[in-house]
């Protein structure tokens, strides 16, 4: 994978960085990390926002545009947002739902296959993890104070998401369905309403 390529995948998993703090991951000097930056600045990639933290000139913090965002997107999706709203139009409504719970159901059957074979609530999330990540979801577990947090760096479904809603929230609701009543989940971060990632807290529920 190429410098330039290597630094959007940064930015779209970790969030906002300097220069310096890229560098330091991809292992480069800071300037070769700016020139490749402008360049895709000028490509309406990326763009930045400086904060002073302390004495001295501000920092500048990069981070995806929309534009670089999309660099991300499955093919695959648009394909998807097409047939939903084929789906819309041939079937109305309700045939729409239909079709979007047999893709949850889908789902569920086969998480709940491998979710099976764990012997715990951190295996089990460890192993939908790896399902997501498989799913394109670029998946990561972080601890959280109240629990555990399920990160989505990307959402594959996304330009479909946008298309219906309904499928975006399909997805809260197999989550739910998987880990059932002993476990609170609620979306935290949500890419439809601007956050950079999806993130869901998962929290064991007090008997």
């Amino acid at each position: 994978m190429k410098t330039p390529e290597l630094i959007l995948l940064q930015l779209k998993t970790l969030g906002p960085h300097s220069a310096k703090m890229l560098a330091e991951r991809l292992e480069i000097t800071p300037m070769g990390v700016r020139q490749h930056l402008q360049s895709l600045k000028l490509r309406e990639l990326v763009c930045y926002e400086e904060t002073r933290i302390s004495v001295g000139r501000p920092t500048r913090y990069w981070s995806l545009t929309r534009q670089g965002h999309a660099q991300f997107a499955d093919g695959h999706d648009k394909l998807s947002a097409i047939l939903l709203e084929s789906a819309h139009d041939l079937f109305g409504p309700e045939g729409l739902e239909n079709l979007i719970r047999s893709r949850e159901d889908r789902l569920y059957r086969h998480y709940a296959e491998q979710l099976a074979a764990e012997e715990n609530h951190y295996a089990r999330l460890t192993r939908l993890v790896r399902l997501r990540q498989h799913d394109g979801y670029m998946a990561e577990l972080l601890e959280h104070p109240e629990g555990m947090l399920l990160v989505e760096n990307h959402c594959p479904i996304g330009v479909a998401a946008n298309t219906c809603g309904s499928l975006c929230n399909s997805e809260l609701k197999l989550f739910h369905r998987l880990f059932g009543n002993d476990y609170r989940i609620k979306r935290t971060a949500h890419t439809m309403s601007g956050s950079r990632h999806c993130a869901f807290l998962i929290q064991p529920r007090e008997h």
